[in-house]
């Protein structure tokens, strides 16, 4: 072997080294980082679910508050449409009180004009209050008691309408009776929008409120009519100052017919027969007088009158029917008020057929007016 065979036989042997250390690692390099153990990939899984678990806690009380949301804002409105109602009706229900006063000192062709304005003042307002209930919010629960609040609304201005365009002729003695009787019909379209709104429009918004989870929200009362006597065409009549004729016809039923005069007052004070008796002139007065059917039959359109002696000024109202033995109130307002001076003021159940005695149905009182 030469000298130059020595010299290369350890770097074949460092090759063959090298090469033998290639293929021992088959070709493939080391992973670039560490690998997970069996607990590391569990612990991966864990914080997975977590995340996902927290992800949906997160979703459900976003739609819990936004539902919560929704209710508050359904139950807001529902409270508010309710309120608005309540506060309606009731304005409503003053227009009524209103409209009645006007009417009850209605006697006196000389009154004419002053309550023509008056009433047409009133119509105003009734139409005032159906615009303001057909601008009202109404939640979606409320639709059909805002359905019957229109109607009762509707019926009410209807009826005040109805009502002004008979008033100068009610007025008018030539025309009085039919008018009474075309007005007593309008009470009763009034009466009528009474029973719409208490029996349909306030339940329908209760029931939207018990609906809703939503009690004790208070519940305005609907009253327009303050006293039903006005759907009588001889209340209407008296009222007015005129006097329908007689519906009976025919004699008498046997037996005693009558009413005796019991007492009278004015604000709760009551007059004295014979003694001294102090009251204001203006506002024209109201008399409350009490009388009994002393008699045996039944009556009909009952008339108690009250007449300043010296004067035209008088008041009447009718009862449409008295019963034997029983008593009744009658409110009779001065068609104006009196001068101030003394006079004598008598009271009156007018006889009724086939009442022949009559001296216990007037009482007189000495009354001075200031």
């Amino acid at each position: 072997m030469s000298f130059f065979d020595d010299a290369d036989e350890p770097l074949t042997e460092q090759r063959t080294a090298r090469r033998r250390g290639r293929a021992s690692s088959g070709g493939r390099r080391p992973p670039s980082g560490p690998r997970r153990s069996g607990g590391d990939q569990q612990a991966f899984v864990i914080r997975r679910a977590i995340a996902l678990t927290g992800i949906v806690i997160v979703v459900i009380l976003i739609v819990l508050g936004v539902h919560s949301c929704e209710v508050s804002q359904r139950n807001s409105s529902l409270k508010d449409y309710s309120n608005s109602v309540g506060t309606l009706i009731a304005k409503s229900n003053q227009t009524g009180k209103t409209l009645f006063n006007q009417l009850s000192g209605a006697s006196g062709a000389s009154n004419a004009t002053n309550l023509q304005t008056q009433v047409n003042q009133t119509l105003q307002d009734t139409r005032s209050q159906l615009n303001q209930a057909k601008q009202l919010s109404v939640p979606n629960e409320m639709r059909v008691g805002q359905q019957d609040l229109l109607l009762a609304l509707q019926m009410r201005r209807d009826g005040v309408s109805s009502i002004a365009t008979q008033i100068q002729q009610a007025l008018s003695k030539a025309a009085s009776a039919d008018a009474a009787k075309t007005i007593a019909a309008e009470m009763a379209r009034l009466y009528s929008s009474d029973v719409v709104y208490t029996d349909y429009t306030a339940p329908a918004v209760v029931s939207a409120l018990h609906g809703a989870g939503i009690y004790g929200q208070p519940i305005a009362s609907g009253q327009f009519v303050q006293n039903i006597q006005w759907l009588t065409p001889t209340f209407v009549a008296a009222k007015f100052g005129a006097a329908l004729p007689a519906t009976s016809s025919g004699k008498a039923a046997p037996g005693i017919h009558g009413h005796a005069m019991q007492s009278c007052s004015v604000n709760g004070t009551a007059l004295v027969v014979g003694g001294t008796n102090t009251l204001p002139a203006n506002p024209p007065p109201t008399f409350t007088c009490t009388f009994t059917n002393d008699g045996q039959n039944n009556e009909t359109n009952v008339v108690v009158k009250v007449q300043v002696g010296g004067t035209s000024i008088s008041g009447q109202s009718i009862t449409p029917q008295t019963v034997p033995g029983h008593q009744y109130t009658a409110q009779v307002q001065l068609s104006s008020a009196p001068p101030a001076g003394s006079y004598t003021v008598t009271a009156t159940v007018e006889k009724v057929p086939g009442e022949t005695v009559s001296t216990h149905n007037t009482q007189t009182f000495p009354v001075t007016f200031h």
